[in-house]
C-alpha cells in the first residue's frame, strides 16, 4: 500500500512583533520551525519542506523579518536578536502550537540557538546548520571583528556595519552580487586557498571584487537564483544587513546569559570546507559543555556553507533521523 501523497506547500502570513511574517508550511505532525540565514529566504529550505513533511512533521519555513514577504521595520535596532526570537515565539503560538523543534542555518542557526536558550519550554530541541553554538559573552563583537584579517584587510562583518555602504555595492546589481556571494562560499566554486579570501575587503574595494565571476555552483540553477533575486530586488537588502548591525546590542542584551549552555536535544551539521566551521572549530570542540544534550555532530566532507542546498539528501537524512529520536 502506497503512502498518501503529502499536500503541497502553503504560503501564509501571521502576526508577530515584526508586524507581518511570511511563512511556508507543509505536512502535519510535530512542528519543525526552519530559520534561514543571509542572504536567503524561506526558499533555502525548499528541499527540506517535503522531506520533513513526508517523515510526519509540520515543517514551517519563515522569511525572517526584513526578508521576502515579511515586514521590514525601519529602525536598525529593530533587528536585534531578542526581536527575532520574539518573532519565532509568536510564529509558534500563531500556528496554534505550544512547542516546536527549531532548526536554523547561518544567522538562522544563531537565531535558533538563542530561541532555544531563552525559551526552553517552547523550543524543545534545536538543530544547527553551518554555524556552531557559542554561548553569549566574550569581548565586544565589533572590536573582535575589527581586528580580524590584519592590516589592509577589512572583515565582511565590519564592512556591513555602516548603513548604506554595502547597499551601495549590492543594490545596482543584485543578481550578480548574489550569484558571486553564493559561489564564493560553495564547495565547487569557492576560491582556492591560495587566492584572496572573499570574506575580506581591501581598502577602497568592494566585497564582490573577490567573488568568482560568471559561474554558479552546481546546487543553484538560473531559475533558483532568480527566486532569490526577485525577493531582494523587491525588498532591498537593508533589512538583511541590519542583522549584522546589532551585534553589540545583542552582546549587551544577552549578557545575563553569558556562558550559558543549551540543554535541550540538539544536532549540528556543518560543511568541512565552510569557514564557519574552520574559524569556529573551538566552539565545536566545546560542544560537550555548551550543548550537553547534543545527539550528534557532523562535518560533511567536500561541502561548503550552503549545506542544506549543496547536500539536500544527506542533510534531510540527518534531520529526519534525529527528529525520529525526539519525543512527540
Amino acid at each position: 500500500m502506497q503512502p498518501e501523497p503529502t499536500a503541497a506547500p502553503r504560503h501564509r502570513t501571521v502576526r508577530t512583533p515584526a508586524g507581518r511574517l511570511h511563512l511556508v508550511e507543509q505536512g502535519t505532525g510535530p512542528l519543525v520551525l526552519l530559520v534561514h540565514g543571509f542572504p536567503e529566504s524561506w526558499y533555502s529550505w525548499r528541499h527540506q519542506l517535503p522531506a520533513l513533511a513526508a517523515a510526519g512533521h509540520r515543517a514551517v519555513a519563515i522569511d525572517v523579518r526584513g526578508y521576502g514577504r515579511s515586514s521590514r521595520p525601519e529602525a536598525v535596532e529593530d533587528y536585534r536578536m531578542l526581536d527575532l526570537v520574539a518573532d519565532n515565539l509568536a510564529v509558534v503560538h500563531a500556528l496554534g502550537e505550544q512547542e516546536a523543534v527549531v532548526v536554523g542555518h547561518d544567522w538562522g542557526s544563531t537565531i535558533a540557538a538563542t530561541s532555544a536558550l531563552l525559551h526552553p519550554g517552547v523550543f524543545r530541541a534545536v538543530g544547527l546548520l553551518s554555524v556552531p553554538y557559542a554561548p553569549p559573552g566574550g569581548p565586544r563583537p565589533t572590536e573582535v571583528f575589527g581586528r580580524v584579517g590584519g592590516p589592509g584587510q577589512e572583515f565582511y562583518v565590519s564592512y556591513f556595519q555602516e548603513p548604506g555602504r554595502a547597499e551601495a555595492e549590492i543594490e545596482p546589481d543584485v543578481r550578480g552580487w548574489l550569484a558571486g556571494f553564493y559561489a564564493a562560499l560553495s564547495a565547487d566554486t569557492m576560491p582556492a586557498p591560495d587566492q584572496p579570501d572573499p570574506h575580506f575587503v581591501t581598502p577602497g574595494g568592494r566585497l564582490r571584487d573577490r567573488f568568482p565571476a560568471d559561474v554558479l555552483p552546481a546546487w543553484l540553477s538560473e531559475d533558483e537564483l532568480g527566486v532569490y533575486v526577485a525577493e531582494f530586488e523587491r525588498t532591498g537588502v537593508t533589512g538583511a544587513l541590519n542583522r549584522y548591525r546589532n551585534l553589540d546590542r545583542d552582546w549587551a542584551d544577552l549578557a545575563p546569559h553569558r556562558g550559558a549552555p543549551i540543554g535541550q536535544p540538539s544536532l549540528f551539521v556543518g560543511g568541512a570546507l565552510d569557514a564557519s566551521t574552520t574559524w569556529m572549530s573551538d566552539a565545536i570542540a566545546a560542544f560537550p559543555t555548551t550543548l550537553p544534550g547534543l545527539s550528534s555532530s557532523h562535518l560533511l566532507d567536500g561541502c561548503g556553507h550552503w549545506i542544506q542546498q549543496e547536500r539536500p539528501a544527506e542533510v534531510n537524512r540527518l534531520l529526519t533521523d534525529w527528529l525520529a529520536t525526539l519525543r512527540p
